[in-house]
């Protein structure tokens, strides 16, 4: 097959799944999962949302501003219990996920992945969990669109991103005190949450005439207090509950980076929605693409 065969099939499959997706329709029948349990043996299902940067090309082949597509995903994770709990899964079980993907209004993204989650039986689950790094209109996106009891997650590891950039700006050459601080706060963190976070950041002295140092540190702590609704990590882990968003952030490099973001690439609008809509299909359940190519929809 010629390569502009292959551009035209595979953009017409994903302007036909775009279609399908916008006419509030879905692939096959209920399809309910058996959702984990966590620690207190609660039914939990989990929605998270990121964005990731696509390289665009202009008409005539210019260089163009890059889009970023959002990847959002309902999942059913392996909870993270020790071996011997009464509620942990066997050990090969896997993670189950749907995916959505593509250059989205926010507002029809989420008529769509309340669709796929009430495919799934999100319903049923006793606890949803909502789980996102710090960018901006996430939270709001999951409150909006799921409720019910909702349990938002700030994921740890962006967390820990701005400490390690507050423990650069105050040893820059000292790498054991770096590693040091960020040890201890770290455990701070897992052990006592966000709060106690906060009043050791607010009780740190910091070095006097150097305003980089300053600058970094009320970023931090502006961060921190925004977030602490959020930063509750050791009831987070007692339950077993997932508090990093690495299945979402791994979501954005194999739905969309693994395709779209290769050596060279640069793409337009309309080529990178219909991609990112075929890939969050191809990445979800086998099921889900099965079905889309044998035409069952309801």
């Amino acid at each position: 097959l010629s390569e502009s065969t292959v551009q035209r099939t595979s953009e017409a499959a994903g302007q036909r799944l775009d279609q399908l997706l916008l006419e509030k329709k879905v692939l096959g029948g209920p399809t309910p999962w058996d959702w984990h349990k966590d620690a207190r043996g609660r039914t939990c299902a989990y929605a998270s949302i990121d964005a990731t940067g696509v390289r665009q090309q202009a008409f005539g082949g210019g260089a163009a501003e890059g889009r970023m597509p959002y990847v959002a995903m309902i999942f059913n994770p392996v909870p993270d219990l020790p071996l011997g709990h009464p509620h942990r899964p066997p050990v090969r079980t896997k993670m189950q996920a749907r995916y959505l993907a593509g250059l989205y209004d926010l507002d029809e993204l989420g008529l769509q992945l309340r669709r796929q989650g009430g495919q799934v039986g999100m319903n049923r689950a006793e606890q949803w969990i909502g789980l996102t790094d710090g960018g901006n209109g996430l939270e709001s996106f999951l409150r909006r669109n799921f409720p019910r009891d909702l349990v938002l997650i700030l994921d740890f590891w962006h967390v820990t991103e701005y400490l390690g950039e507050l423990s650069k700006a105050l040893y820059p050459v000292d790498e054991d005190r770096r590693q040091s601080l960020m040890t201890s706060w770290c455990h701070t963190l897992k052990h006592e949450g966000g709060q106690a976070l906060l009043g050791e950041l607010e009780k740190l002295e910091l070095p006097p005439r150097k305003p980089a140092v300053r600058e970094q540190y009320e970023v931090t702590l502006g961060y921190v207090r925004s977030n602490l609704h959020r930063m509750d990590y050791p009831t987070y882990l007692a339950n077993g509950w997932c508090i990093g968003s690495g299945s979402v952030e791994s979501a954005c490099k194999t739905v969309v980076g693994q395709r779209l973001k290769l050596a060279g690439m640069r793409w337009r609008e309309p080529g990178t929605n219909d991609m990112c809509h075929l890939r969050a299909l191809f990445r979800s359940e086998t099921t889900q693409w099965d079905l889309f190519w044998s035409r069952s929809v309801n």
